[in-house]
């Protein structure tokens, strides 16, 4: 198992070792940069806790000076998805920085930092949301089908099967909780199945590809509709637990629930109660909260729920996004001013 710091331990070392696969995903937020309420001065860019080649590269590929940081650093790359405490010191001691690029589409980690500045002072913050929607929306697909096909109980029974069982994706009715690049990019991937897609989302405005959206207060409503639920949504107060034991009993009988947002989102004691009524075909989780679950949880020991251990975008995966993320904010940093991922404090996502 990985250490949790993953990004800047296993990325650093994988791809300094230079074994990326070149362009095998693209970034479907490229090129949509946006202006933030304030311009971040321009100057020399801090790449941290560690230096890793592969970002610098990136950073200097963007146009920008990268130096050790001090009183004359304007832009900071942290490649942590964790030490929180140590990136709001960093901050309090250079109020000069003004741009943080973080390394992930999730910032939960560093929810506590972000509200320090949540009434817009401090820096700009950016994310790699919507960078590695294509791994993620890729493996989300393919725990429903997995999950639908029973994947996980074949695969432990260790034996030939009496009788032929599980369903089709095509045709189906599918119910995604977010809206971000994520839940875009699902919805693309989808489309072959010919399923009907609803999405419940901040607001009911149409999206692309989908047949209906509604606001989360509608959530229940839509549940008992849906034979596929998956979860895209950002990861706050708000909504922890937002799949409890209500939502679960909602859901039809025989029903099959992904999860590759974040493990907070869902309620996993009434998980494992819900699985093992049998009221649910079962589950693709990629996140759980926490991560790894404990020992002896009742997930890891229940035949139709299949943990594939955060592994939807894997170093491999990610690290060439983030790099082409790094390049473009930093060109944006130095030139028009529109940063692509942008973070709200306020809103923590």
């Amino acid at each position: 198992m990985q250490t949790p710091d993953r990004m800047s331990q296993s990325v650093n070392a994988a791809f300094d070792a230079a074994f990326v696969p070149v362009d095998q995903h693209r970034d479907p937020a490229a090129g949509r940069g946006a202006l933030p309420p304030r311009r971040p001065e321009p100057g020399p860019i801090a790449v941290l806790p560690q230096v890793s080649a592969l970002f610098t590269e990136a950073v200097r590929a963007g146009g920008a000076e990268v130096a050790d940081l001090g009183p004359d650093t304007r832009g900071l790359i942290w490649l942590s998805e964790q030490r929180a405490d140590e990136l709001a010191s960093i901050l309090d001691a250079h109020p000069g920085i003004g741009w943080v690029q973080l390394p992930w589409a999730g910032v939960d980690v560093f929810a506590e930092v972000l509200a320090r500045y949540a009434d817009g002072s401090g820096p700009v913050f950016t994310s790699a949301k919507g960078a590695y929607s294509e791994p993620v929306a890729e493996h989300a697909v393919a725990l429903s089908q997995a999950v639908l096909r029973e994947f996980a109980p074949k695969a432990r029974a260790a034996r030939w099967q009496p009788r032929r069982t599980g369903r089709s994706l095509y045709g189906l009715r599918v119910v995604i909780v977010g809206a971000g690049g994520i839940a875009a990019e699902i919805i693309r991937l989808l489309q072959p199945y010919r399923v009907h897609i609803t999405v419940v989302r901040r607001t009911d405005a149409p999206m692309a590809g989908v047949q209906r959206t509604v606001t989360a207060e509608a959530l229940l409503g839509v549940l008992p509709e849906a034979d596929v639920l998956m979860l895209a949504a950002a990861s706050t107060e708000s909504s922890r637990h937002l799949i409890g034991a209500a939502e679960l009993a909602a859901l039809p009988t025989g029903a099959a629930l992904v999860n590759i947002a974040r493990g907070a989102l869902v309620d996993h004691d009434a998980l494992a109660d819900a699985l093992a009524r049998q009221h649910l075909a079962g589950a693709g989780l990629d996140v759980t909260t926490p991560e790894p679950l404990d020992d002896g949880h009742r997930l890891w020991s229940e035949p139709r729920c299949l943990i594939t251990s955060h592994s939807a975008d894997t170093p491999e995966m990610t690290a060439p996004l983030l790099a082409g993320r790094i390049t473009e904010n930093v060109r944006g940093f130095l030139g028009d001013g529109r940063f692509v991922g942008l973070v709200d404090p306020a809103a923590g996502y």
